[in-house]
C-alpha cells in the first residue's frame, strides 16, 4: 500500500498526537485495566508506554513494565529494547502481557504471540480487522499518520476477521473476550476512522480439555 505522501506529516502528526492520542491512551487504559488480572504486566511494543501507566494508575494491584524495538526518550514506564522476536523473560514470569497495535507491525506476528503466552497466562490484544479494500486503505492512513513520525516500519499487514481467527488457532490461544475499541476517535473523524475498525480481545492458552 502506497503511504499518503501528499498529506503533510508533519500536520497530521501534530494532529493526532493533539486530538487523538490522550483520548485513545484513556479509552484503551479503560479497556484493558478490565481484562488483565493483578500482577505484572508486560507492554509489548510499549512505545510511549502511555497506556500501561494509565492501567497501572487505574488497578493498582497491576505492576507495569514495556519492552520495545525502539525504545523512546523518556518513556512512561520503565522499557527494555528486544529484538522484536524473544522476549527477554521467563515462562510465566508475568501475570498478563499486552499487545496493542503491534501484532500487524511484527515481522512473524505468530512467534511474538507465542512469546507473549510463553511469558503469561493472558494476553491481552488490541488491533485491525478490515473485510473492505476501502477500510484496509483507512488503517493504511491511520497506521502512517501514528507511527511514521516515530519511525515504526509500516508494512500494512492488518488481519481480516477469518486472518485474526486462524492466527489464534495456530498459536494455540482461545478468545475468551472480545470487544469493539469505540470512542478511539472524536467526532466526525470517528465516522471513518471508528465503526468497527478497532477490537481488544483477551486471549488464553488452550487447555487440554478444549
Amino acid at each position: 500500500m502506497p503511504a499518503p505522501s501528499s498529506v503533510p506529516l508533519g500536520l497530521l502528526g501534530r494532529f493526532h498526537h493533539e486530538v487523538v492520542f490522550g483520548r485513545r491512551a484513556r479509552v484503551l487504559s479503560r479497556e484493558v485495566a478490565a481484562l488483565v488480572p493483578p500482577g505484572r504486566l508486560i507492554d509489548v511494543g510499549s512505545g510511549s508506554g502511555a497506556i500501561a501507566a494509565a492501567v497501572a494508575a487505574l488497578r493498582p494491584d497491576v505492576t507495569v513494565e514495556g519492552f520495545d524495538v525502539l525504545v523512546r526518550p523518556s518513556p512512561d514506564i520503565p522499557t527494555t529494547r528486544f529484538d522484536g522476536r524473544t522476549l527477554p523473560l521467563g515462562d510465566d514470569s508475568a501475570a498478563s502481557v499486552l499487545l496493542v497495535d503491534v501484532l500487524h507491525h511484527a515481522a512473524d506476528p505468530d512467534r511474538l504471540l507465542e512469546e507473549s503466552a510463553r511469558v503469561a497466562p493472558v494476553v491481552v490484544v488490541k488491533d485491525h480487522v478490515y473485510e473492505t479494500r476501502l477500510d484496509e486503505w483507512i488503517l493504511g492512513v491511520m497506521d502512517w499518520v501514528g507511527n511514521r513520525p516515530h519511525g515504526i516500519v509500516l508494512p500494512y499487514r492488518f488481519f481480516t476477521p477469518a486472518s485474526w481467527q486462524a492466527l489464534c488457532a495456530r498459536t494455540g490461544l482461545v478468545e475468551t473476550s472480545r470487544s469493539r475499541a469505540s470512542g478511539l476517535y472524536p467526532f466526525p473523524f470517528s465516522l471513518l476512522f471508528g465503526r468497527d475498525l478497532h477490537f481488544v480481545a483477551r486471549l488464553e492458552r488452550r487447555t487440554s480439555a478444549a
